[in-house]
């Protein structure tokens, strides 16, 4: 799991943001990064608001729902129409006009390290998920469960636009998925696991939730340039966390595995971006003024 880098400090929100239940206290980090540092000096991301803006996307919350950090119960299933599209998960999309990066920041490529062999990975599983899933939509009977179930998601979302359909499918992987850590699970510090594999076993840590919904909103249609892994320091509980950014109206829209609420990457309380991953690879975010190039530090996990 992601985890945190000891002496980094960052109070550029004032919104507290709970910790995440059950997370541990492995490095994600070697060294701090000169982009880190220089991020965190700047003070780039000051909040806009004080108070997470509200699920817009219709969908019903617990009363403790919004912020509440697992387990959620695995009740998901719902039966998938036959004709129930599944495009290429990590094909592009029809070009369209260049949008910036979530938090407003600049990135540089990332070309090697442990975050670039993990993403890599995962991204060669998700395309043998997105072959399985295309055979399941001409032939539902011989599906497993878990692939089934990944596709009622797909359809639900397929079924809304807008934050609606963004919502829905947050909601939808939260409550499939129980939190549980690498550790725990497979005996590894930090190990990413496609859809399937989250969906198969019912658990997994925040990047397991967060490649889920990335798989999913791109197989419900939202253009692949739109959708972000997004690699997050989380300073109120001195970890790293992975959520996905969603571009939507012109703003980039944060889905987090620890609430069902969703809010604007510039609302989103007590961070410092450090990764940005999709179909184009994994790129650094730097703070506006900084010059000097770097050589990433590999990673080691990433918290709940």
């Amino acid at each position: 799991m992601l985890r945190c880098v000891a002496g980094l400090c960052f109070a550029a929100f004032v919104v507290g943001w709970p910790a995440c239940a059950g997370s541990d206290t492995d490095t994600f980090w070697d060294t701090p990064s000169a982009a880190a540092l220089a991020l965190a000096s700047a003070n780039a991301l000051d909040p806009v608001h004080q108070q997470p803006a509200d699920n817009s996307a219709g969908t019903p919350h617990d009363q403790a729902g919004d912020k509440t950090a697992a387990p959620f119960p695995n009740d998901t299933h719902i039966d998938v129409p036959q004709q129930t599209a599944m495009p290429d998960l990590l094909e592009p999309t029809s070009p369209s006009a260049p949008v910036s990066e979530p938090f407003n920041l600049a990135t540089v490529p990332v070309a090697g390290g442990g975050i670039v062999t993990k993403w890599n990975g995962v991204t060669a599983t998700i395309r043998t998920d997105s072959e399985i899933l295309a055979r399941c939509r001409d032939n539902m009977q011989s599906c497993s469960e878990a692939a089934r179930n990944f596709l009622s998601i797909v359809a639900q979302g397929q079924a809304l636009t807008g934050r609606a359909r963004l919502g829905v499918i947050n909601r939808a992987v939260n409550m499939a998925i129980e939190p549980m850590s690498d550790m725990a699970q497979w005996g590894v510090p930090d190990r990413w696991s496609d859809p399937l594999e989250t969906f198969t076993t019912g658990r997994g840590d925040c990047e397991d939730y967060a490649i889920a919904k990335y798989v999913a909103l791109t197989a419900a249609g939202v253009p692949a340039q739109d959708v972000k892994l997004v690699v997050v320091r989380n300073t109120a509980a001195d970890e790293d966390h992975a959520v996905v950014a969603v571009h939507n109206d012109g703003d980039w829209i944060i889905l987090d595995n620890r609430w069902l609420t969703m809010v604007d990457d510039v609302e989103m309380p007590k961070v410092i971006p450090l990764f940005v991953l999709d179909d184009g690879g994994v790129r650094e975010f730097v703070a506006p003024t900084l010059t000097v190039s770097r050589q990433s530090a590999a990673p080691a996990s990433i918290g709940f």
